[in-house]
């Protein structure tokens, strides 16, 4: 099942990339109190991630912080993995979560089976607006597009 608008966000051993350094913290821990935006990608470096999808972030990273919302982008591949493409695309201030394993995107009902690009499973591409760990509103991107979940879209909508 898709999690959805008001539901709450699932108990998960959350691993970040938090200035450069892997943290491993409990999603309720992480969640309470705080006003998040998770971006879920299929894969870092892939083309429309890197090129369009988090650059976007990048450039409207103050205005989310003015709304109070941090940023974040979860992919299923490993910290180290997530720890470069944060540094090569110099994305400071927004974490990036690994679910190097796909447990969180399959707990949250947003797995992408992408085994006919060689990619195996992945994360849909989504934006997930959450208030101390409730879920406000989900936006998930049908194939390869990017529209609901881009940056402009979400700012909009918080």
């Amino acid at each position: 099942m898709t999690i959805e608008a008001n539901d709450t966000f699932p108990a998960h051993t959350l691993r970040l990339i938090v200035d450069g350094e892997l943290q491993e913290v409990e999603s309720a821990e992480y969640l309470a109190g705080k006003k998040l935006m998770l971006v879920g990608v299929p894969g870092a470096f892939t083309p429309t991630c890197h090129a369009s999808h988090l650059p976007g972030y990048i450039e409207h990273l103050a205005s989310f912080e003015a709304k109070g919302y941090s940023v974040n982008f979860i992919s299923v591949n490993d910290p180290f993995v997530m720890m470069a493409w944060s540094e090569a695309s110099a994305a400071t201030g927004i974490n990036m979560i690994a679910d190097g394993n796909g447990d969180l995107t399959n707990a949250l009902g947003l797995v992408m089976d992408a085994s006919g690009f060689g990619l195996g499973k992945r994360c849909m591409r989504f934006a997930m607006a959450i208030e101390d760990g409730v879920v406000k509103s989900i936006d998930v991107e049908e194939g390869g597009a990017l529209d609901v979940s881009s940056a402009e879209s979400q700012l909009a909508k918080i």
